[in-house]
């Protein structure tokens, strides 16, 4: 069986259009291009949404887990492509099912997203995500998403 490919920051940055205060996405280990991997999110009390939520009580904001967990299915998709930056794609979200939160994502957590793919029809893919923090469970959810040329 072949290793794991890890991907990072410079790589991540090469496959996603986001960019700092909203890339999401620290490492990226890849088990099998295109079909699972695992992103990485190193969180500090630094990260701009902890300043708001909640100043008192900083709690990771569940939509930015999911969006964690939508870029890290989108780099696994990318990263089977050698040439998907230079074809001028994007992925872009078309559906959310199935969201669960179970745990608050705190400053100094790291969270692990692991995507596997569910589906894919032409330009359509559908990824199971699960987020954990210390093996544990955090959130998950369904996401669809479509691959759009520029």
């Amino acid at each position: 069986m072949a290793e794991n490919k890890i991907y990072n920051i410079d790589d991540i940055m090469k496959m996603l259009p986001h960019r700092y205060p909203f890339l999401l996405v620290d490492k990226l280990e890849v088990e099998e291009p295109g079909i699972k991997g695992v992103g990485l999110k190193n969180l500090t009390m630094n990260e701009l949404f902890f300043q708001g939520h909640f100043p008192n009580n900083p709690i990771m904001p569940g939509v930015l887990q999911i969006e964690a967990m939508a870029q890290t299915a989108g780099c696994v998709v990318a990263c089977a492509d050698e040439d998907f930056a230079a074809k001028k794609r994007s992925v872009l979200f078309m559906a959310i099912d199935g969201v669960k939160f179970r745990k608050p994502v705190r400053p100094g957590d790291q969270l692990k997203m692991h995507v596997e793919k569910v589906k894919e029809r032409r330009n359509i893919y559908v990824f199971h995500g699960v987020a954990k923090v210390d093996d544990q469970v955090v959130s998950e959810a369904d996401l669809t998403a479509m691959i759009i040329e520029e």
